[in-house]
């Protein structure tokens, strides 16, 4: 990889949300990025097609979609309104280009401690909606999260339980996420990265750096690439060597990267990528 080689570079929206969609568009251009992951709620207020024709003519790949999931509900109608939901997001997916709907599982049901049935109505769930996510040309990436996130966001913890899930389902309706904010801790995650490549399952390639002390709620905790703990050529190795060639996104929730300048975010992010991936 050269100096400036930003080739599999990608840019989630999340990390430089404080740019509106025509200023994200326009940064990339302006600094060489060709790669970028959009989430729904910016996609939606801009407007779907929109977004589709603003991307599709500054010459961007939309690399993934965030995010379907919040599949655990307990109620019916709960129940029902998620699934509906999450057709829509597949409909987002394909009509930006993308082949990848990342999925965030979704935490317990008030009052239930019932983690194993929590994602047994996950994997009900994507009996319907992968069928559908292949219907129109689109994959489904379960995104294990860290375990502190468990009871309120995602019951899938580790990439061996997104696996067991994602497996009983064809590799092209449902693989998963690979992100090292949430799975940098556990040892048995390179053999995990291994049986997902094996079976063409990793989706998607996600960085982001773990730094303390964690913020008050945890989740806006995510460290620029370089500030933290985590070895990101190690694991790019990791899912190199498993045969993942796609593109390496980079996913920031970070508050003090949100208050300052978009694009000096975008272009530290773009260079840090480089610097901490390269060789």
């Amino acid at each position: 990889m050269s100096d400036r080689d930003l080739t599999r570079f990608s840019i989630n929206q999340m990390t430089v949300k404080q740019l509106s969609m025509p200023e994200l568009v326009a940064a990339c251009g302006d600094l060489g990025v060709t790669n970028v992951g959009l989430w729904r709620e910016p996609v939606q207020a801009f407007g779907v097609e929109e977004t589709a024709k603003l991307v599709r003519d500054a010459g961007l790949t939309v690399t993934t979609l965030c995010r379907g999931g919040f599949l655990t509900a307990l109620d019916p109608d709960e129940r029902a309104a998620a699934l509906a939901d999450n057709r829509r997001a597949v409909d987002e997916a394909a009509a930006l280009g993308t082949e990848v709907l990342v999925l965030v599982s979704g935490g317990l049901p008030a009052g239930s401690k019932d983690l194993h049935g929590a994602r047994e109505r996950i994997a009900d769930a994507l009996t319907v909606l992968g069928p559908y996510a292949e219907e129109h040309g689109v994959k489904l990436a379960i995104e294990p999260l860290h375990p502190m996130y468990a009871a309120d966001r995602c019951v899938v913890s580790t990439l061996t339980q997104a696996l067991d899930l994602a497996e009983r389902f064809p590799a092209h309706q449902v693989g998963v996420t690979v992100d090292t904010y949430h799975i940098w801790w556990d040892d048995r995650a390179p053999a995990q990265i291994a049986r997902a490549g094996a079976g063409g399952r990793i989706h998607t390639f996600q960085l982001a750096d773990w730094t303390t002390p964690l913020p008050e709620g945890v989740l806006n905790g995510r460290g620029q690439i370089g500030d933290g703990s985590i070895d990101m050529r190690e694991w790019l190795g990791h899912v190199t060597r498993a045969g993942y060639t796609g593109a390496v996104e980079v996913e920031l929730f970070n508050d003090g990267l949100w208050a300052r300048d978009g694009r000096e975010v975008l272009a530290q992010t773009a260079e840090r990528f480089v610097r901490h991936t390269a060789g």
